[in-house]
């Protein structure tokens, strides 16, 4: 599929039980998906390679050099999730006249400044 196209990728349902419980869906583009999933893999990927490096006995600041790599990582990914929802679901609501989604908003970049 070409990354450019505005098809909407639909990800498996989440059961009740599952590790992802959420009010509210979010239609993303195939493309969109995509670049928030290669930005968890390589999160992912650096959280292995700090476990590798507590496994292998390695020095302290060398492990905490990584792990702040991680969080920065993590910082991105939040900032890209935030961008697209901002762009998307809170303009679409504002022009629906939603404006409890201004307070959701809001509170979410309170969460995210702690």
């Amino acid at each position: 599929m070409d990354l450019n196209q505005t098809e909407q990728y639909e990800p498996p349902c989440q059961e009740p039980e599952g590790p992802v419980c959420c009010h509210k869906k979010k239609e993303r583009t195939a493309a969109e998906y995509r670049t928030l999933l290669n930005r968890l893999n390589r999160i992912e990927g650096q959280i292995r390679g700090i476990r590798g490096m507590l496994e292998r006995d390695a020095y302290c600041p060398d492990i905490l050099i990584q792990v702040a790599a991680a969080n920065a990582a993590l910082n991105a990914f939040s900032r890209e999730l935030l961008g697209n929802h901002i762009r998307t679901c809170v303009v679409r609501d504002i022009r629906e006249g939603k404006d409890e989604t201004i307070e959701e908003l809001l509170v979410t970049l309170q969460k995210l400044m702690k």
